[in-house]
């Protein structure tokens, strides 16, 4: 009869061992060995040390559980329970989310991080949550520059004329035909043979893409116009943030934010790499201190997008009227 009872008591504690750690599974499009990567690693032990092990989160990399779209929806269903997302793709369930897509509406990425972490990611947030989304911390994805093969690209004037390959989006479209460009979506793989043959004059991209594709070879002449920066948000499910007590959901919370701080950091190194990579390749790098004739040149841009979007008119403004 001991031996039952303390047969007993061993399976009841293991049992309850079982029910108090949870492992939390976060998807992540990216391969181990790049910031947003550590970011979410960095996130997973603070979670682990501060709750004492009772939540853990594994991070999947590689997009291993599925794709970016089906991810997102994955997240607001509760099969996965954390991430880190594009706002691009965000933006189809979050409308809210599309107003960091406009070109430049943000002036710099110090200033991206300052709205983002106060009024203008509140008011994402608001919207996320609505659509079972928590954000949790608001990740680098660099600014998007243009590179040619022809000259720098200094003013809005020294876009017309030239085929510039863009993202299939009727925003970035815009963008280049609002500077008398002619804008070419096509798929990113395609972009090193189409500058190399003259399909396209030119494209766009952060730093380290267009380093690490080799686009350099073949276009020589990168602008800092960064008329694209696009956060990214380390998300948590808010089935699985409901299931947390108030203290665990503080741990997370606080968790998100310092992971995002690291994997900042980790981005800002990552980009300097790069830039020094290409001036070692004797790429011509221009920087462009007033960036207002491109935001001046945005406003057909700006007013198609607040017709199609009147809701969206006070975000858009929030975001200008900021320093």
């Amino acid at each position: 009869m001991r031996g039952i009872l303390l047969g007993c008591a061993a399976a009841i504690a293991m049992a309850g061992g079982s029910v108090a750690a949870e492992e939390w599974r976060g998807w992540n499009i990216h391969v181990e060995d790049y910031p947003v990567s550590h970011g979410m690693e960095r996130f997973g032990a603070l979670v682990e040390e501060r709750t004492g092990g009772e939540l853990t989160a594994k991070t999947f990399h590689s997009g291993v559980l599925g794709s970016q779209p089906d991810a997102i929806e994955q997240l607001r269903l509760g099969v996965i329970d954390f991430g880190v997302f594009n706002l691009g793709p965000m933006g189809q369930s979050v409308p809210e989310a599309n107003v960091t897509l406009l070109p430049f509406i943000f002036k710099d990425v110090p200033q991206m991080y300052a709205l983002m972490d106060g009024e203008l990611g509140a008011a994402i947030g608001e919207g996320m949550r609505a659509r079972g989304i928590v954000p949790v911390g608001w990740y680098a994805a660099g600014a998007r520059s243009f590179y040619n093969g022809e000259a720098p690209i200094e003013t809005p004037e020294d876009v017309a004329g030239m085929k510039v390959r863009v993202m299939n989006n009727d925003l970035f479209v815009g963008m280049i035909e609002a500077m008398g460009g002619n804008a070419t979506p096509m798929d990113f793989a395609e972009v090193y043979q189409s500058l190399r043959t003259g399909v396209v004059d030119g494209a766009e991209n952060n730093p380290p893409s267009y380093e690490s594709t080799n686009h350099y070879e073949v276009a020589k002449f990168y602008s800092l116009t960064e008329h694209l920066i696009i956060p990214e948000c380390l998300c948590i499910s808010l089935k699985s943030w409901d299931a947390l007590t108030p203290e665990q959901q503080e741990i997370v919370a606080e968790a998100g934010r310092e992971s995002a701080t690291y994997q900042r950091e980790l981005w800002d190194e990552r980009e300097a790499a790069s830039l020094e990579t290409l001036r070692a390749a004797g790429v011509e790098i221009n920087e462009i201190a007033d960036k207002s004739a491109f935001q001046e040149a945005m406003t057909p841009v700006y007013d198609a997008y607040v017709a199609d979007n009147p809701d969206m008119a006070p975000l858009v403004e929030m975001i200008r009227a900021a320093q």
